[in-house]
């Protein structure tokens, strides 16, 4: 591992990032194992797969810790939010058709 001003060539470089999407990947794939037990808990308790306040506290969040960081909070929300309507999509599958939208 080495930061990028450390990689002397493109090489170098670019077997960093493949590195680095390596263990996005990973991570998203951990992440939606939350995902699915997320269906299974509202499933519990009668929640539908679709809480807006969640998802704009969950961009709230983002945001913040994208500025925090210096990450483009744009995009961040931009793929975050992407992200959501995948992970709500896979909980409507999960509880079936049929859902509402919780405020």
């Amino acid at each position: 591992m080495r930061s990028a001003k450390d990689c002397q060539d493109m090489t170098e470089l670019r077997a960093e990032i493949d590195r680095l999407d390596t263990a996005l990947v990973s991570l998203f794939a951990e992440r939606a194992t939350y995902i699915t037990r997320a269906a299974e808990l509202k499933a519990e308790n009668g929640w539908p797969a679709r809480i807006e306040s969640r998802v704009e506290e969950v961009v709230r969040n983002v945001r913040a810790k994208s500025e925090a960081t210096g990450m483009d909070a744009d995009l961040a929300e931009r793929l975050w939010r992407e992200l959501m309507e995948w992970a709500i999509a896979h909980e409507e599958d999960l509880l079936g058709a049929g859902q509402k939208t919780k405020d």
